[in-house]
């Protein structure tokens, strides 16, 4: 419909330029404002919406993979230090990437997993400490040749050690002695030393506990 527009247009156009009475031109400029109209409704009808365009926002840097199904060396070997306020664990270890180390801190526990170090995945874990420490105020550190983790007690104090060390009483591993056995050895030795009127007390005394007599052998010495 707009092209038709324009085309009646240009031929109104042409009469204009050849019409010379006045009454002819008022009718053919008429018609050219009407076909105007009419083709610049046509053009702003079948003009396209703008559609806006939804840009992704972009992904953080500092956000840390998530390592899933992935087997981990242990790492058992490691120093460590105190003072009243926290204790300080030194994992020697080169090569280690700052944001593929995770590290889990609990009241009673810690986990650190390092990843992708020359090719190979670590893992330093202590499922239950000596005592409870601050896990929001715990960080890791890690320096060129070693990891530094840092864990503030939750109490000051010191630890005797960095695992946990339950107090249990050690169960003794002699028998319960016979109470009339020291009894015996004494009364031996008295035997023993005695002179024979000693002797002859002993003996009775040692003969009415067998038959039963008497009750403490020692009664009568």
């Amino acid at each position: 419909m707009a092209e038709e527009a324009a085309l009646d247009l240009d031929e109104l156009r042409q009469l204009q330029n050849i019409a010379k009475r006045p009454r002819v031109l008022n009718l053919i400029n008429s018609e050219i404002s009407n076909l105007e109209k009419l083709r610049d409704s046509a053009v702003s009808s079948s003009a396209k919406p703008e559609v806006p365009v939804t840009v992704p926002a972009p992904v953080s840097s500092s956000v840390k993979p998530v390592y899933s199904a992935v087997n981990y060396v242990t790492l058992g070997t490691f120093s460590w230090d105190q003072d009243n306020e926290k204790v300080k664990m030194y994992i020697s270890l080169e090569g280690v990437d700052e944001d593929k180390v995770q590290a889990e801190f609990k009241p009673m526990s810690l986990d650190i997993k390092i990843h992708d170090v020359q090719g190979k995945n670590y893992r330093c874990a202590i499922p239950k400490l000596h005592k409870e420490i601050v896990p929001e105020k715990c960080k890791v550190l890690v320096k060129p040749k070693r990891i530094v983790i840092t864990m503030f007690k939750s109490s000051r104090g010191n630890w005797l050690d960095i695992h946990h060390k339950e107090d249990k009483i050690k169960p003794s591993l002699e028998k319960e002695k016979d109470p009339m056995a020291g009894i015996m050895g004494m009364m031996k030795n008295l035997y023993e030393d005695g002179d024979e009127e000693m002797k002859k007390t002993i003996a009775k005394a040692w003969t009415d506990a067998r038959s039963g007599k008497a009750a403490d052998p020692l009664k009568g010495l």
